[in-house]
């Protein structure tokens, strides 16, 4: 089975134009980091180490996520997956299928800018330059994804609705009107964040290769990543989304148990909070028996009205 990944050729500004020519036209996608070296044959370990001592200014956190992406552009990329060259958060350059050549180091070959790292690629004649309704990408270089994501966004064969829309299902518009859609929920909370009462403390957490909404990790992605403003701890933010209780406890605890491993610091601790629509007998159950790791749940409504005058 095939694997899909979101790859950005280079940052939004004046050189991606000829950092994704050079790459169309040889048939690759790129990838810089030159400073690390030859990543090849690294061990992901050593990869850790190279990483930190090239970019010695940056904080310890990031240097795994550098490490991860590089990792996975050697070693788990593979012959047959799906490429999809992104600018920005929401234009997608490209979309193409790995060829059988492994991941290479090769310096200097692009003359116009230090890439060392290539994959093979054959670009598909189309979705070419496909700008998307809102921005979806995550900020980081290289991230793998789903088949559905994809044909979600109309970029795949027999994909989903084009231009850019992700919904998957209609909402649906009861008496006390409820966030149906998990992307719906997600979008107000971010976008009123300031406004919410329960965030008053916190901000969405971002790094130099993420972001706090959708924050990307090796296993899986979380829904909000926030930071306590007072006290810098970490806040693991899940919506419910219609999961049983146990499944979406099980994640938030992972969820958490990585951020604890990979972002936190200096005594740092993290929290959850779940956000959910209806009480939940067995999601206060399970809550009950893990009260000493600080998981909290929280439930919205939402009402709806229609007047003839303002």
């Amino acid at each position: 089975m095939p694997r899909y990944w979101i790859i950005a050729p280079y940052e939004n500004n004046e050189t991606y134009e000829s950092v994704w020519k050079f790459d169309l036209e040889k048939r690759c996608i790129s990838i810089g980091w030159h400073e690390i070296g030859d990543p090849s044959k690294l061990s992901h370990e050593e990869l850790v180490a190279a990483v930190a001592k090239a970019y010695s200014t940056k904080p310890p956190p990031t240097h795994k996520l550098i490490a991860n992406m590089v990792w996975a552009f050697f070693h788990e990329i593979s012959p047959g997956d799906v490429i999809v060259a992104r600018q920005g958060k929401s234009i997608v350059a490209g979309v193409g299928d790995v060829g059988s050549q492994p991941a290479t180091y090769t310096p200097k070959r692009n003359p116009s800018i230090n890439h060392p790292n290539f994959i093979q690629v054959t670009w598909r004649a189309e979705p070419a330059k496909k700008q998307l309704d809102t921005p979806v990408f995550q900020i980081r270089a290289v991230v793998e994804t789903t088949k559905d994501e994809l044909d979600s966004l109309g970029l795949l064969e027999g994909g989903g609705a084009g231009g850019g829309t992700r919904d998957i299902e209609p909402i649906v518009l009861p008496s006390q009107q409820d966030f149906v859609l998990e992307k719906y929920l997600q979008d107000f909370i971010v976008s009123n964040w300031l406004n919410l009462s329960v965030f008053s403390d916190l901000d969405i957490y971002k790094d130099e290769e993420n972001e706090g909404e959708q924050y990307q990790t090796e296993i899986g992605r979380i829904d909000i990543l926030a930071i306590d403003r007072k006290s810098k701890d970490f806040v693991v933010i899940e919506l419910k989304k219609g999961r049983p209780s146990d499944q979406v406890v099980g994640q938030i605890l992972r969820y958490m148990g990585w951020v604890k491993k990979n972002l936190c610091t200096n005594g740092q601790s993290v929290r959850g909070l779940i956000i959910c629509k209806d009480k939940d007998e067995r999601l206060s159950y399970s809550l009950e028996m893990v009260q000493s790791l600080n998981i909290r749940a929280k439930y919205y409504k939402v009402a709806f009205d229609l007047r003839d005058e303002a």
